[in-house]
């Protein structure tokens, strides 16, 4: 019988490259070398997660580590890795494609390597970095958001359709005329009443988006933050809330990008994982709205979702 260390080296790549965690970990370090940190915060796993596989991937040749300091940086084998290993990881890298995990990957790994940018700036550039937490001991993380918020119209009235507990609305709720919570979920719009108590200028409503209970054209802008992936049919709810825009109003919408986490459909009900942006333009099309601009939103690295996109569309 043939010990361990008789074995092909083959078998022990494969079981290397068995792990799609080691596989996405692979793959952003063929890219860039990274700490243990900055691959946490890429791939949205624990840390001792990382540094578990990153020992793994060590043990077997596939990766390089250098120090620097006190830290240790990560990077795919240059001088480790032998040719026939190299061309498994070639064939192996081709089989995976291109998939909503691993592009989420890639985007979070490009916000980190500007924040590293960012710290390795000349002096004046660092003083910049810390100028902002400097700022936000100061003033708080609110204050840049509410001040922007002052450009919307007094005169606004504001439909926050699948309210929920009213976060969206408490931002709203002192620059504008008015707004009308809307949510299907009497508990929902309970504890909204509650947090938004103290303002006189918020009406709350129990309503559908693909039946809203507001009459044509009485909507200025109408804001719909994470809510069209748990709706049957998203395309029927944006001709409903085509129909309550006023002549020149604007509707807004905050959603996951196209994910492959399956696991939120039973979790947490999600009836749609993530959506394209072509999907979103014909369905704006289709309820004769103009102007349509989408934005991928830049991901928050200590964040654990999906990657978020802004779409806007107006009446005219």
């Amino acid at each position: 019988m043939k010990s361990k260390t008789d074995l092909p080296p083959l078998l022990g790549w494969l079981a290397t490259l068995s792990d799609m965690a080691r596989l996405r970990t692979l793959r952003i370090l063929e890219h860039e070398e990274l700490s243990v940190g900055e691959l946490s915060k890429s791939l949205q796993l624990p840390q001792s997660t990382v540094s578990r596989h990153l020992k793994t991937l060590l043990d077997g040749g596939w990766i390089d580590r250098r120090s620097v300091g006190t830290a240790s940086m990560y990077r795919l084998g240059q001088n480790t890795l032998s040719p026939d290993a190299h061309e498994l990881w070639t064939l192996t890298k081709h089989q995976l494609g291109s998939t909503a995990t691993l592009e989420e990957d890639d985007a979070r790994l490009a916000e980190v390597l500007a924040q590293r940018r960012v710290d390795s700036k000349s002096f004046f550039g660092r003083m910049g970095s810390e100028w902002d937490q400097l700022r936000q001991d100061l003033f708080g993380q609110k204050f840049t958001l509410e001040a922007m918020l002052s450009l919307v119209s007094p005169d606004s009235v504001i439909a926050d359709l699948g309210c929920g507990t009213g976060n969206a609305a408490e931002y709203l709720a002192s620059h504008v005329k008015k707004i009308i919570a809307i949510d299907r979920e009497p508990s929902m719009l309970e504890e909204a009443k509650k947090r938004l108590e103290k303002y006189d200028n918020i009406e709350f409503l129990i309503g559908e988006l693909t039946d809203l209970p507001l009459a044509d054209g009485s909507i200025d802008v109408a804001t719909v933050f994470l809510v069209l992936h748990h709706v049957p049919e998203p395309a029927e709810a944006i001709l409903e809330i085509a129909r309550t825009l006023s002549e020149d109003g604007m509707l807004m919408i905050v959603d996951m990008i196209t994910h492959d986490r399956d696991s939120y459909r039973h979790a947490m009900g999600h009836l749609h994982l993530g959506f394209e942006e072509s999907t979103l333009r014909s369905w704006s099309e289709n309820a004769g709205l103009k102007g349509f601009r989408y934005q991928r939103l830049r991901p928050d690295t200590e964040s654990k979702g999906p990657g978020l996109f802004v779409v806007t569309m107006r009446r005219h």
